[in-house]
């Protein structure tokens, strides 16, 4: 191994910290969205379902940073926060919001889908199968997540327009 080389365990642990911010930022979004969501029940009862399965997602990624000897990033989790602090307060302006952070929260899903794939082959040819078998569970559940979003991507925006139609009734929330 030259000196610039970075073995495969490196860039996992560093790739655990990133999905562990990434987590931690979903987590601020999904509790802005869950909090604000009154007239979209079926969206509402799904994202609250998905932040519990987030808390404990993030849970396991510090679970395999200690068992790595290593903890989340700070700066990254700080940074994380902010942005999805950002994003749920521009989400807010948009007299549109459910449909656009329905439609955010299923490219957001695909991120993460990309993200636990990489970490399921860095994790393998790491030889730490206890974090591989980690991010296949959550690679099912962020998977669900996204198959969910785009099954009711039509229903919501559909029932937005229906809502949004009519005088005096609250439409993007």
């Amino acid at each position: 191994m030259t000196d610039d080389a970075i073995a495969p365990r490196e860039h996992l642990t560093d790739w655990l910290r990133d999905a562990h911010a990434m987590e931690q930022q979903a987590e601020a979004m999904l509790k802005a969205m869950a909090q604000r969501l009154e007239h979209y029940p079926d969206l509402h009862s799904r994202v609250v379902e998905h932040l519990g399965e987030t808390r404990w997602q993030r849970e396991q990624l510090e679970g395999c940073l200690t068992r790595l000897g290593s903890s989340p990033s700070t700066v990254k989790d700080i940074t994380g926060k902010l942005m999805a602090f950002g994003e749920s307060v521009v989400a807010m302006m948009a007299s549109d919001e459910v449909v656009k952070g329905a439609m955010a929260g299923y490219v957001f899903e695909h991120m993460e889908i990309a993200s636990y794939t990489v970490l399921i082959k860095a994790a393998d040819t790491a030889g730490d199968l206890q974090t591989k078998g980690v991010c296949e569970q959550i690679i099912k559940q962020e998977a669900a997540m996204a198959e969910w979003l785009l099954q009711h991507l039509p229903a919501t925006t559909s029932n937005f327009l229906s809502r949004s139609a009519r005088p005096g009734v609250e439409a993007k929330v």
